[in-house]
C-alpha cells in the first residue's frame, strides 16, 4: 500500500471568529504545512508546495514508523519549539534553518532543534479513504488514531466555542501563533480548495520576489519586486518592498546573486523598466531574478491588482513553491460606498 498525497486543502481570510453553528476552532501553527504519510514500510513528507521536505527532518522520518499505530497520512505542520520549560515558543527561523542542502547540517539541526508534528486532520487510515467524510469524523479518528502517541506528534486542540476561539487568537499569539482556524464540521476533505477559514493577526500574503533595485547610494538592495500569479498563470508584479538596514541591503546583493537573470555573455539582463506615471526622470530600472524564491510580506489593501502601499517584508518561505503564490491567497476588502463615510 502507498498513499497518493493530495494537495493540501486551504484556507481563505477572514475577518473574525465566526459565531455561526458548524464550526471547529483550532489554533493556526505558525510552521511548514506538510502531509506525513506512512505506508507501513517508507516516510513521506510532503509540503504545501509540493517540495518534497523528507529529507530536512529525519528525526520525524525516525520517529513516526516507531509511535504511529498504524498506516497513516496525515495533515498537519511541523514546528520547532525553542525556550526553556514554561516559557517556549515556536521558533521559524529555526525551522527555516533546516532547510539545507547538507545532509551534515540537516543531520546536526535536527539534533539541537528537533521538530513537532502537529496533527489536525486525517485523510486516511489503513486502507480507508477518510477525505470523502465530514470533518467531524475526520477529527473523531485522527483523536482516536492519535490522541495518546507520544512526541514529536501532537493532536492540536480545537473547540467549538467561539469566545474561547477569540481568546486563543489574543493569548496564543505570545507563544508564536499567527491566528486561530474556522473549520465546517460537515465538510469533506476538498484538496486545493479554500473552504477553510483564517482569522490572523495581519494580513500576509506569500508572494515570488520578480527582480531588485540598487539603493539610492550606489550600494545594495534598495527595494525587492515582488510579483503573484493571477487566473491564467500570469505572474503580475504586485509592488515592492523595502526599509532593509545597511547591512541587509548589502547582504541581499550576495544571497540574489544565484538567481539574477544574465546574457550569455554573463552580464545581467540590462535595462529592465517597470514605469509609472508617477515615476517622471527617476531611475526605475531593476536587475530581474529568475522567479523562484518566495517571502512573506505584511500590506494593508490590494488596489486593483497591486498593493496598494509598499509592503514589508516578514521572512523568506523556503517550504513554498512560486507557483502556489497566486491572487486567491489574498484578502481582498470588502467594497464600501465612499457616500456612505462622507455622511
Amino acid at each position: 500500500m502507498r498513499y497518493v498525497i493530495p494537495a493540501p486543502m486551504l484556507a481563505k481570510a477572514v475577518p473574525q471568529v465566526p459565531d455561526a453553528e458548524g464550526y471547529l476552532f483550532e489554533p493556526k501553527w505558525d510552521g511548514f504545512r506538510v502531509l506525513a504519510a506512512w505506508d507501513g514500510e517508507n516516510v513521506e513528507l510532503g509540503s504545501r508546495g509540493a517540495k518534497p521536505l523528507t529529507r530536512y527532518f529525519p528525526e520525524l522520518v525516525a520517529a513516526l514508523p516507531e509511535i504511529l499505530p498504524e498506516p497513516c497520512l496525515i495533515d498537519g505542520e511541523i514546528v520547532i519549539p525553542v525556550g526553556p520549560s514554561g516559557a517556549q515558543r515556536l521558533d521559524w527561523e529555526a525551522l527555516s534553518q533546516r532547510i539545507h542542502p547538507a545532509a551534515s547540517r540537516v543531520a546536526t539541526l535536527s539534533r539541537e532543534t528537533p521538530a513537532l508534528l502537529i496533527a489536525f486532520d486525517l485523510l486516511a487510515r489503513g486502507d480507508r479513504d477518510l477525505q470523502p467524510e465530514p470533518f467531524a469524523t475526520r477529527r473523531m479518528e485522527l483523536v482516536g488514531l492519535l490522541g495518546s502517541v507520544p512526541p514529536p506528534v501532537h493532536v492540536t486542540r480545537a473547540t467549538a466555542d467561539a469566545g474561547l476561539a477569540r481568546r486563543w487568537l489574543a493569548d496564543f499569539e505570545g507563544a508564536g501563533l499567527d491566528g486561530v482556524m474556522a473549520k465546517r464540521l460537515d465538510a469533506p476533505y476538498s484538496p486545493g480548495k479554500r473552504t477553510m477559514g483564517k482569522i490572523k493577526h495581519a494580513r500576509t500574503a506569500d508572494v515570488v520576489a520578480l527582480g531588485y533595485r540598487v539603493h539610492k547610494s550606489g550600494t545594495g538592495v534598495g527595494s525587492l519586486l515582488v510579483g503573484l500569479y493571477d487566473g491564467d498563470g500570469m505572474l503580475r508584479n504586485v509592488g515592492g518592498v523595502s526599509a532593509f538596514t545597511d547591512a541587509r541591503r548589502l547582504a541581499l546583493i550576495d544571497e540574489l546573486e544565484p538567481l539574477v537573470q544574465r546574457n550569455a555573455d554573463g552580464t545581467p539582463v540590462g535595462a529592465e523598466t517597470e514605469r509609472s506615471r508617477f515615476s517622471g526622470s527617476k531611475d526605475v530600472s531593476f536587475v530581474p531574478l529568475r522567479p523562484e524564491r518566495v517571502l512573506e510580506v505584511r500590506y494593508d489593501q490590494l488596489e486593483g491588482m497591486r498593493f496598494r502601499h509598499t509592503v514589508q517584508f516578514e521572512r523568506w518561505r523556503p517550504d513554498r513553491d512560486a507557483r502556489s503564490c497566486t491572487f486567491g491567497q489574498l484578502d481582498r476588502v470588502s467594497a464600501y460606498d465612499l457616500a456612505d463615510v462622507l455622511d
